[in-house]
């Protein structure tokens, strides 16, 4: 039987769902496998009309998961960049943010900031405020108003959108949905689609899915998360998703230094000249601390 190809749109349990030029094809992997991730381009073959199973998974560009002690959960695949989506209200964690551009940088994926909900102005200058250590580290950040302005934020994103893989991370309540909305036409027709090709009833909000826009434009839409684990990057990888330690390693006194604690380390030099912000540095220690504790 001919192997055909497709790009996985939608991934709920070990059932993925693959686009196949018009058709939704219901996918199961052999075995016990689950390493299949959102934007997978795949090879497979059918056993029915719409059902097949997963031969070969295409070499990817680029991987995002998240991972905790016993396990790791793959986000999307082939992403070329990042929208973190945040808000003036609710107040978005620090530290989500700050790991999501870690796990970017680590996966070679461009970041931006999306800062939503520009119109409730009493918390507008203090997020801002909060958003201005990444900015200074070179992160675009993108200031819109999807419910106020929705022409505008339309505008403004449309043009970073084009060409590009683009997947949407940020807690509940930044406003992903309603930015999705506006910027994929028939988002709500595609979502239950992909809900009743699934079989997922009512929990369209759990799974991550994929709309195409264009021939060459992809948004993935991940579901809303509070922690973003990174157990899996190595020491070497970690150092390296610091864009602000870039100048100053490989120059400490040790050739195998850590940047915790150790005498003439140039990273710890520059935060105490405050050339690196505490917070960032604190989020390399703990992250380092959490590489070590992986079980798997």
């Amino acid at each position: 039987m001919a192997e055909l190809t497709g790009q996985i749109v939608a991934a709920h349990g070990r059932h993925y769902l693959a686009q196949a030029d018009e058709r939704l094809i219901q996918c199961v992997t052999r075995g016990k496998k689950s390493d299949v991730a959102v934007g997978d381009l795949i090879r497979y073959q059918l056993t029915s009309a719409n059902q097949g199973v997963i031969e070969e998974i295409l070499p990817r560009t680029t991987l995002l998961y998240r991972s905790d002690q016993y396990k790791s959960k793959l986000l999307a695949a082939n992403v070329t960049q990042m929208f973190i989506v945040v808000a003036t209200e609710p107040g978005f964690t620090e530290d989500l943010v700050s790991r999501a551009l870690v796990a970017a940088e680590s996966a070679g994926v461009k970041a931006h900031l999306i800062l939503n909900k520009t119109d409730i102005t009493e918390s507008l200058a203090a997020t801002r405020k909060r958003l201005a250590l990444y900015a200074g580290l070179g992160y675009p950040v993108h200031e819109v108003s999807a419910r106020a302005k929705p022409d505008e934020t339309v505008a403004l994103l449309t043009p970073l959108l084009a060409n590009q893989s683009t997947i949407l991370i940020g807690q509940s309540g930044m406003g992903k949905s309603s930015l999705v909305n506006l910027l994929v036409p028939d988002a709500e027709i595609a979502v239950r689609e992909i809900s009743a090709a699934l079989d997922t009833g009512k929990h369209t909000t759990t799974f991550t899915r994929l709309y195409s826009i264009e021939a060459q434009t992809t948004i993935i839409d991940s579901p809303g998360f509070q922690e973003f684990g990174l157990y899996q990057l190595s020491e070497g990888m970690l150092e390296r998703a610091f864009p602000e330690f870039a100048g100053h390693l490989g120059h400490c006194r040790f050739y195998n230094c850590h940047h915790l604690n150790e005498p003439d380390c140039k990273i710890l030099q520059a935060m105490a000249e405050g050339k690196i912000a505490r917070a960032r540095h604190d989020l390399y220690r703990q992250l380092l601390h959490e590489a070590s504790q992986k079980l798997y």
